[in-house]
């Protein structure tokens, strides 16, 4: 969720005294996304004041893939993540993306999703709720606050790597639908769970992009 920045209350406790706005004015919001990687325990969260778009998600996914030796030499990844706007298997852009990723780095990818009403059960629910108890009642009135109490809490004994990132995505984007449709012939949906469990075969993903380029 996105976190509004200012000296505004929101309710939660201090040790020590704080003086906190009573009017929840002002438009500056800033958002963090966030990998945990169940093979390490390991947390790492980006903060953004763009939008959380299908491309910025994609783009932190990768850059943790490539910067993460743990992973190289891997052919398969496993996403648990919620059924979001932006990252759900028929937002077209997020599966082109994902499609990609698949092909260019030769790894199966397995979109596993949790339904309405039961994200809560996503292991990286709980490295949020460890966040909201770390920054508690303090005031969250600059970026900087924000990303400080980020780098400070502690996951399993051990502080997340954050970055903020300045870089602004374009919103709305989507793959035309008679792509799109070429598309879906690799994309293997689970029986019975279509929009809740994907895979990815890389060999697949790669025929039908190169047929997309040239069609």
């Amino acid at each position: 969720d996105r976190v509004k920045i200012g000296e505004f209350s929101r309710g939660g406790r201090s040790r020590v005294k704080v003086k906190a706005g009573d009017h929840d004015f002002g438009g500056d919001y800033i958002t963090p996304f966030g990998i945990l990687d169940l093979t390490h325990d390991h947390v790492e969260l980006a903060l953004t004041d763009s939008k959380v778009t299908a491309d910025f998600m994609v783009d932190f996914i990768e850059t943790y893939w490539l910067k993460s030796a743990n992973l190289q030499g891997k052919d398969t990844l496993i996403l648990n993540a919620d059924n979001g706007p932006e990252n759900n298997s028929h937002r077209t852009q997020f599966m082109k993306r994902m499609m990609e990723f698949s092909a260019n780095y030769n790894v199966k990818v397995i979109l596993a999703y949790y339904p309405p009403y039961h994200s809560k059960y996503n292991p990286i629910e709980r490295v949020w709720g460890r966040l909201e108890q770390h920054w508690n009642g303090d005031l969250l009135d600059t970026k900087e606050a924000v990303l400080g109490f980020a780098k400070s809490m502690t996951w399993k004994g051990k502080n997340p790597v954050v970055t903020l990132t300045d870089k602004l995505y374009e919103t709305g984007k989507k793959v035309e639908k008679k792509v799109m449709k070429l598309y879906e012939t690799a994309i293997e949906r689970g029986q019975g769970i279509e929009k809740w469990f994907v895979t990815l075969n890389p060999q697949k993903c790669k025929e039908v992009l190169d047929q997309g380029k040239k069609g």
